[in-house]
């Protein structure tokens, strides 16, 4: 593998900080007729065929990964299900993107979807048993406002909150299970980032069309019968398939902590674009809420910095 890059991995952040922030504004677009449930099955079934090529490229020349490795029955054992349970949670979380983004709005769920490291706060402070400093409680409290403010409209009052905003957290909080459940794989196996994006999206997609075909049989075939469904599964089964993959490629040149500050301010990208594209009014406590996010995700991140570098010297 050639050595990391600064300026690599700076560009290819930046570069997953606009696709994150165009997806609410495809999933928006789609036609009014392009069911949540139908348009999470197609998008994932394009992700799978964008992930493909470069899951097979990795075979053919000899990066077999996990394949490669020598498990135990048992470490075969939890490796599938780990895969299968992940999967299943992507898979879900993929439709409440879809259905949250449609009912909350692209903006709120947005910058909803932004409350990801609070759940990795509140995982790594039950299971890690990981102290967190008075700063960061003070900055994770801030982020918990925001939240708060948002949902309930920017009125403050708890019977004015929103339950699709609720609905939009679900996807931060089933995306912290299982990248911690992810990560502990990584450490254990020699996965490659081609191996895992593709199992990933194969896993979901098998999810999502199990519920398809429980629930809306038709939308099974419709996605494909129509070039305007067609079309927007494509668009954003690219979109998503690409992030993916440039994410695992850009914190192999940056740490994660840098990558992820870099691509924090995506809801203002979805904000402009929504308002260019779908019409969808900007309104002021959106803003506020923004603002206020964003300030305590880049607090959190300065004050984690702090203290892995203090740690050594503790």
């Amino acid at each position: 593998m050639s050595p990391p890059r600064m300026a690599t991995g700076v560009a290819q952040a930046l570069v997953c900080l606009a696709i994150l922030g165009v997806m609410p504004v495809i999933a928006n677009s789609r036609p009014a007729d392009f069911g949540a449930l139908g348009f999470a099955f197609a998008l994932s079934l394009w992700q799978v065929l964008f992930a493909l090529p470069l899951f097979v490229h990795g075979l053919r020349a000899g990066d077999r990964g996990v394949f490669g490795a020598r498990l135990s029955a048992r470490g075969r054992r939890r490796t599938l299900a780990v895969a299968l349970v992940t999967g299943a949670m992507f898979g879900l979380s993929t439709y409440l993107y879809v259905l949250g983004v449609e009912k909350a709005g692209a903006v709120s769920a947005a910058i909803a979807i932004q409350a990801y490291p609070l759940f990795a706060i509140l995982w790594e402070t039950l299971f890690l048993k990981r102290r967190k400093t008075p700063l960061e409680l003070a900055l994770t409290a801030v982020l918990i406002g925001a939240l708060y403010f948002l949902g309930t409209g920017g009125t403050g009052r708890i019977a004015g909150l929103s339950p699709w905003f609720l609905l939009v957290l679900g996807v931060p909080l089933l995306w912290s299970i299982a990248h911690v459940v992810i990560k502990q794989e990584l450490d254990r196996t020699p996965v490659t980032p081609a191996q895992v994006t593709f199992f990933r999206v194969l896993i979901s997609a098998v999810f999502l069309g199990l519920v398809v075909a429980l629930r809306e049989p038709a939308a099974l075939a419709a996605p494909w019968l129509r070039s305007d469904f067609l079309l927007f599964g494509a668009a954003m089964g690219l979109a998503y398939y690409l992030e993916l993959i440039v994410w695992f490629h850009a914190v192999r040149h940056i740490d994660v902590s840098l990558a992820s500050s870099i691509t924090t301010p995506w809801p203002a990208v979805t904000m402009a674009l929504a308002a260019l594209v779908l019409g969808e009014r900007v309104e002021a406590h959106q803003l506020v809420a923004f603002l206020a996010v964003a300030a305590s995700i880049y607090g959190l991140i300065v004050a984690g910095l702090r203290k892995q570098h203090a740690a050594p010297a503790a």
